[in-house]
């Protein structure tokens, strides 16, 4: 297609940032979006190229996932340029159009090897694939109580000094930081996060509300993946999770995949913290996608079967969660809107990373990054920055 022509998306609902548009079109043109009307409003020029569709189609925001690992035998912690490549390639397959790469607990080195690689991606990648909107460092910085499935032997106390020098070889990439801030020198690091513009989440973290609310003044303003890793609620300590239920400065992550937790808790915290906080997460690793079997994370043998994946203990290591599934789960267990699911898949992230003038709706200006969902909600064709990433096979 000739690349000064105009992709036209006609006769769908379309949701945009302030309206949803029942017999809509979208327009793309340079990687933007450039109109966005109804039908009768459409003008033909001469080099458009017209995707006619039917008004059960709908259009939606890609979605930008803060919290995945990998996907398709690939892992951020690979350190390759290759890995980060087959994961920006997969993605769009489930309607994710950008995402944090995101590093797990390991040696210093392996981190730094991750680290450099994937800020050296950043700068180097195309408009093709998913977007590296930056990275998220999930640990070492986290509590040894909650270790979940991060190799405890490479926990740390918070370490600014360290961050510091990992932010450096990430080129300045790293957008969020998951960490405990009840450790030693946890709320010094909260506090730097905050004054150099990264998003600092409690999480793997035994903190209690009252040390929740303390991070919260020193700039903590996200949680990581609701109810796991992380002291739960009591009727005498509402910990981390009635923090994140009560606090409205905290955005929330979940991972909707009814095993991470049951229907019934998505409901709960969708009931409480709504969709104006809540940001629907992967929290993926390289088995998704592929079939049955053992594979590695972060040095440690993982077993996936078509729905879960474990530790040889049986401790939950990760998912493999599609976000095309978490939006349907979602919709499922809480009978939310298409709307709820567009702010917390892409207006809250786009948000949170200080990336909303660009992305995380359909707005004439932005990103060219939109999805395609058919009547049962599955993804049609994936647009990233105007190049259509993904289409359906028949």
């Amino acid at each position: 297609m000739d690349t000064h022509s105009s992709i036209i998306i006609y006769n769908v609902t379309v949701y945009s940032e302030n309206q949803t548009l029942k017999n809509g079109y979208i327009k793309l043109t340079n990687k933007k979006i450039t109109e966005i009307g109804e039908i009768h409003q459409y003008v033909r020029e001469p080099k458009d190229h017209v995707i006619e569709l039917s008004p059960s189609y709908k259009v939606i925001p890609g979605a930008i996932d803060v919290h995945i690992h990998g996907v398709n035998n690939a892992d951020a912690m690979d350190g390759t340029a290759e890995a980060l490549k087959t994961i920006a390639r997969t993605l769009p397959k489930e309607g994710t159009t950008s995402f944090l790469a995101t590093t797990m607990t390991q040696s210093n080195e392996a981190v730094e090897k991750a680290l450099r690689n994937a800020g050296a991606y950043i700068e180097e990648q195309t408009d093709a694939d998913a977007e590296v909107v930056g990275i998220h460092l999930e640990g070492p910085f986290i509590s040894p109580k909650r270790a979940g499935a991060q190799p405890p032997t490479h926990i740390q106390d918070p370490n600014v000094a360290l961050f510091q020098e990992w932010q450096k070889a990430a080129g300045g990439h790293i957008k969020l930081v998951t960490l405990a801030p009840e450790q030693p020198n946890g709320l010094a690091l909260t506090s730097y996060l905050k004054e150099t513009n990264v998003v600092a989440s409690i999480g793997h973290s035994d903190s209690t509300y009252d040390q929740v609310g303390e991070a919260i003044e020193a700039g903590a303003s996200h949680i990581t993946h609701l109810y796991n890793g992380m002291r739960g609620l009591h009727h005498r300590e509402p910990g981390v999770l009635g923090a994140a239920y009560l606090r409205d400065e905290l955005f929330v992550e979940l991972i909707t995949d009814g095993i991470h937790c049951r229907p019934e808790m998505v409901k709960l915290a969708y009931d409480q913290i709504t969709s104006e906080r809540m940001i629907l997460i992967t929290d993926s690793l390289r088995a998704k996608w592929l079939k049955n079997g053992t594979y590695d994370l972060g040095g440690q043998p993982v077993h996936v079967n078509d729905t879960t994946a474990t530790l040889a203990d049986g401790t939950l290591a990760g998912s493999i969660l599609k976000m095309n599934d978490a939006i349907k789960n979602t919709m499922s267990f809480t009978n939310c809107s298409l709307e709820d699911i567009v702010k917390m898949t892409a207006e809250n992230p786009a948000k949170q990373l200080n990336l909303f003038d660009t992305k995380g709706s359909i707005k004439i200006g932005k990103d060219a990054d939109i999805v395609v969902l058919n009547e049962n909600l599955d993804v049609e064709m994936t647009f990233c920055r105007g190049t259509l990433s993904f289409k359906k096979e028949d």
